[in-house]
């Protein structure tokens, strides 16, 4: 019967992400009426929701007769072990192909090139805030960020559960505060062996602006409904991720849907003492930083210069976040 056995486990991947997965070593045997499979994966957290068995008359079956093993959290590691029992009374394994389809829980990362640009509220934008001000050279070494806001299902599948106070898998996580976050970094960097982060101030500011630019929201200095869910368009809640325009980076709902934590401690005089190169905010501070507004907020408190401070223990249904790292 091992003989006869065909097992192809197919790993479902987005297109253009920055991190791949590795299955190595798939192995498939028989013990006591079971069909175990035994694998290394290397990669990031992933999920199955598919399991058939195909015939060669091309008969498919629905195979929901799961026992145990890895099938609800596909996590990395080695002889990581999947088996369950057939039960397919009368009828012989040969022939048969068993199939397992893995949705692959990843981040779209777009590669944020170095730059120079003017941090702060400058001739560009408008009605400036003290705290945007004085306007001052940043250097930014380049880096990852996350395409979108984390959605509700990235976060489900590395905490397992979801406190958004508006629900949708493809809705950003709202109703986190930023202590929650630094538990999510933790469990997603020890499942995925890498090193997520969230951005600095200067760096969130500096892709918002799609490099840098002069820009005025993230993408648009005129268009904000175009690329941004705010209180002149929204429906009273937040809307899945990338409905709205990119900017110039290919990045999404920078300005509007939710305001976005960074790792930053908050200083209303920090612009006054930022290093050129690479900031990182205010080591000494009870506050963190949040930027470019959300669903709820007028025109003014989404652009991309505008600096607000809360509490990192605050969970609000108009914060969350993306997730950066540097480029290795």
């Amino acid at each position: 019967m091992k003989n006869y056995l065909k097992i192809i486990l197919f790993l479902i991947v987005p297109q253009c992400l920055a991190f791949a997965q590795q299955i190595t070593n798939l192995h498939q045997k028989i013990e006591n009426g079971r069909i175990v499979i035994t694998y290394d994966l290397k990669g990031n957290v992933g999920e199955i929701y598919t399991i058939n068995v195909t015939a060669e008359n091309e008969v498919e079956i629905f195979f929901p007769q799961v026992i145990a093993g890895d099938l609800n959290s596909i996590s990395p590691g080695e002889d990581k072990t999947i088996w369950w029992e057939p039960i397919l009374e009368g009828l012989a394994l040969k022939g048969w192909q068993i199939i397992l389809t893995a949705n692959i829980m990843l981040f779209d990362m777009r590669n944020i090139p170095s730059g120079t640009y003017k941090m702060g509220c400058g001739s560009w934008t408008s009605t400036c805030a003290e705290n945007e001000k004085p306007v001052h050279t940043v250097t930014i070494s380049s880096f990852f960020m996350s395409e979108t806001e984390v959605t509700q299902a990235q976060w489900k599948a590395i905490m397992g559960t979801n406190p958004s106070h508006f629900k949708g898998d493809n809705f950003p996580i709202d109703n986190i505060s930023w202590n929650d976050i630094q538990k999510f970094l933790v469990l997603l960097n020890q499942q995925t062996g890498e090193r997520y982060r969230l951005p600095t101030e200067a760096e969130w500011e500096y892709a918002a602006r799609s490099g840098g630019k002069n820009e005025k929201y993230a993408g648009t200095s005129s268009s904000l409904g175009d690329y941004a869910w705010y209180a002149e368009n929204n429906t009273g809640e937040t809307h899945p991720v990338g409905q709205k325009k990119p900017n110039g980076l290919g990045l999404y709902d920078m300005s509007g849907n939710v305001w976005e934590w960074c790792s930053d401690g908050y200083d209303k005089d920090y612009f006054t003492i930022s290093p050129p190169k690479d900031p990182t905010g205010a080591m000494d501070s009870g506050f963190r930083v949040l930027r470019g507004g959300s669903w709820i907020n007028l025109d003014y408190n989404c652009r991309s210069s505008n600096r607000r401070r809360y509490d990192p223990q605050g969970s609000f249904n108009y914060s969350g976040f993306r997730i950066a790292m540097d480029n290795k």
